[in-house]
């Protein structure tokens, strides 16, 4: 089972956490969850937290066979093990990272959390705001220790969301949001994560940049 967010975290925390968040907390948020967790842990990024809440969650209930057995073709081993829970305030309040799987779970996010706004995106907004970003992007990030790799991803995400208004936006609003396959054919839930998993391996690519970049570093991410 997953551990619950400290509503107050303290300034500075040697943790990072990131929160998915989608209505139902059995399709979306939590393959976002699983596949994150995967990907940084393969990476070898570490003080990386990271949990998944829904706006109308069930609390305890299990992921659907057709999102378990998507969860399992993009190699996630723990599927079963998931128990949704409902989204609060002291979760988005805990977090240093936040994504909706939709624009309507970004705005319920905010109104939870106003600060929020700063740290919470949709999944696809925010893999498009990082596309084409390099290590310049990352200078701050690369200022700080080695060893505060929280601090440096936390600066990575400021880098991202600085870059609302100057990246263009989607050709379709719908761009930002992943579809919502519940209670639909397997072709949608396949939709589904052909939204979702290349949107987390761009996430994956710039926090595990940001956790190993260099002052003298200038490259693409």
């Amino acid at each position: 089972m997953s551990m619950a967010f400290t509503f107050d975290r303290p300034p500075g925390s040697s943790t990072f956490r990131i929160l998915t968040v989608c209505t139902g907390n059995i399709c979306r948020s939590p393959l976002a969850e699983q596949y994150l967790r995967a990907g940084l842990a393969a990476a070898g990024v570490s003080n990386v937290v990271v949990e998944s809440a829904g706006t109308m969650a069930q609390d305890g209930q299990a992921m659907p066979r057709q999102a378990l057995d998507l969860a399992r073709r993009y190699g996630v081993a723990d599927a079963e093990a998931h128990g949704a829970r409902y989204l609060f305030e002291g979760h988005v309040a805990g977090a240093d990272l936040v994504f909706g799987m939709g624009r309507d779970h970004r705005r319920a996010i905010v109104s939870l959390f106003p600060r929020s706004s700063r740290y919470a995106f949709t999944l696809r907004e925010f893999a498009r705001l990082a596309q084409g970003m390099t290590t310049d992007d990352l200078a701050d990030a690369a200022s700080l220790d080695a060893g505060d790799v929280a601090g440096r991803l936390r600066s990575a995400v400021a880098a991202v969301a600085a870059r609302r208004g100057l990246v263009a936006p989607p050709a379709e609003v719908v761009d930002d949001d992943i579809v919502d396959p519940y209670k639909l054919d397997d072709s949608v839930f396949a939709e589904s994560g052909r939204q979702l998993v290349p949107a987390a391996d761009v996430v994956v690519k710039l926090l595990v940049a940001a956790a190993r970049v260099r002052v003298d570093d200038k490259a693409a991410i």
